[in-house]
C-alpha cells in the first residue's frame, strides 16, 4: 500500500501538506487539497486513523448526548448532526441517556472524559456547571442545542415565541375558546419546554383579550397515545366544547385529530388543531404546525463546532444562536363554523 510520501511526490507538495490536506487540520489552499485528494486516490493512500490521532492529539469523533433517542425530534437532530459530521470527516458516538440520572453522571463523569471524543453536542440537555466545568477543564468543546447554558456555545429556540405565534394562527382565524394540550409537570425537565410553551399560549391570549380557562388545559407526555387521552377529555365534552387546539408538540397534536376522528367530528369543520416541529407525519395528517426543523439543528450544531474545534481568532461570532421557525399552514386548521 502507498505511503504518505508516494502522495507528497505524486502531488508535488511535502508530506506535512499531504497531512494538513487529508486531516482538515492546518491551512491548505482548495487547490492544492483537491490534488492531494486525487493523488491519494489513485495511489489508494487511506490515513490511519491512530496515526492521525497521535498527531494532532484528536480522536476526530464527535460525542453526541440526547435524553432520548425513540422520539422523532432527538433521532431527527442525531441525523442532522451525524451527515454534517461526515462530510467532515468525523465520527460520531452517541449517548443516550433514557437511563436516568445514574447513567447521565456515568456518561459526563466517565466516558466522555476519557480521549474518546473530541467535542460534544448536547441536545435539549440543561447541562449543570460541574458538567460543563468537567469538560472544559480537559479542551473539550461543547455546543448545545436548546436553552442558553453559561460558558457554553448554543443554539436556543425561542419556544415561547414559537407557541404564541402557534395560537395566534388559531386567533386569526376567528378562534376564541382554544384548548391547550402541554406537557405535564413530570416532563417539565430541561429548558423547561412544556411550561415556556405553555405561557406563550398564554401570553397569545391575553394578549388577544381572550380568557384562560382551567378547563381547556389538559397536560400529556409529548406522545400520540398521551395527545389522543387528553384529546378525548377536550373533544369528548357534550356541551362548551373548544372551536381549537395547541399542542405543544406535533405527536401530542396528531392524538387530538385521531381522538376527534374516533369521536365523530370532523376536523377541521368542527375543531381546528395545531401543533409544534413538523413531525414527519405532519404532512399525512394535514397538520398545521410550526416547524423547527431538527435535522437542520443538527447540522448547524456541528458547524459552531468546528469554529470551537479550530478557532479563528479574527471571529467574532455571536455565544448564542437563534435557530429558525416558520409557520406551516395545512388542513388541519380554518375558520370555526358559525
Amino acid at each position: 500500500m502507498a505511503g504518505i510520501e508516494e502522495v507528497a511526490r505524486l502531488a508535488g507538495v511535502s508530506t506535512a501538506t499531504v497531512s494538513r490536506a487529508l486531516s482538515g487540520n492546518g491551512p491548505v489552499s482548495p487547490t492544492t487539497r483537491e490534488r492531494v485528494r486525487s493523488a491519494a486516490a489513485q495511489l489508494g493512500y487511506v490515513v490511519s486513523s491512530n496515526a492521525s490521532s497521535l498527531a494532532s492529539g484528536r480522536t476526530r469523533n464527535v460525542g453526541v448526548v440526547v435524553p432520548f433517542l425513540s422520539r422523532w425530534f432527538f433521532s431527527s437532530v442525531v441525523e442532522g448532526a451525524e451527515a454534517a459530521l461526515l462530510r467532515k470527516g468525523y465520527d460520531l458516538t452517541l449517548y443516550n441517556l433514557s437511563g436516568g440520572d445514574v447513567l447521565r453522571r456515568s456518561v459526563f463523569e466517565h466516558f466522555l472524559l476519557r480521549k474518546r471524543v473530541d467535542a460534544v453536542i448536547a441536545v435539549a440537555l440543561e447541562l449543570t456547571d460541574e458538567e460543563v466545568s468537567r469538560m472544559l477543564a480537559i479542551s473539550k468543546p461543547i455546543v448545545g442545542i436548546g436553552g442558553p447554558i453559561p460558558g457554553v456555545r448554543t443554539l436556543t429556540l425561542d419556544d415561547l415565541a414559537v407557541a404564541q405565534l402557534a395560537t395566534e394562527h388559531l386567533i386569526s382565524l376567528g378562534h376564541t375558546q382554544i384548548a391547550h394540550v402541554g406537557g405535564g409537570v413530570e416532563f417539565d425537565l430541561d429548558f423547561h419546554l412544556g411550561s415556556t410553551r405553555r405561557r406563550g399560549f398564554e401570553r397569545a391570549m391575553h394578549e388577544a383579550g381572550l380568557p384562560i380557562r382551567d378547563d381547556l388545559y389538559q397536560p400529556a407526555d409529548f406522545t400520540i397515545n398521551g395527545g389522543y387521552e387528553a384529546g378525548k377529555q377536550l373533544v369528548g365534552r357534550p356541551y362548551d366544547r373548544p372551536t381549537a387546539i395547541f399542542a405543544a408538540s406535533d405527536e401530542m397534536a396528531i392524538g387530538c385529530l385521531l381522538a376527534a376522528r374516533d369521536l365523530g367530528l370532523a376536523v377541521p369543520r368542527d375543531i381546528s388543531v395545531v401543533g409544534i416541529d413538523d413531525h414527519e407525519l405532519s404532512d399525512f395528517f394535514g397538520l398545521t404546525t410550526v416547524a423547527q426543523f431538527p435535522r437542520q439543528q443538527g447540522e448547524m450544531a456541528v458547524d459552531v463546532l468546528m469554529g470551537e474545534l479550530n478557532p479563528d481568532p479574527d471571529a467574532t461570532d455571536a455565544f448564542t444562536t437563534e435557530l429558525p421557525y416558520q409557520l406551516v399552514v395545512r388542513s388541519s386548521t380554518a375558520r370555526p363554523t358559525e
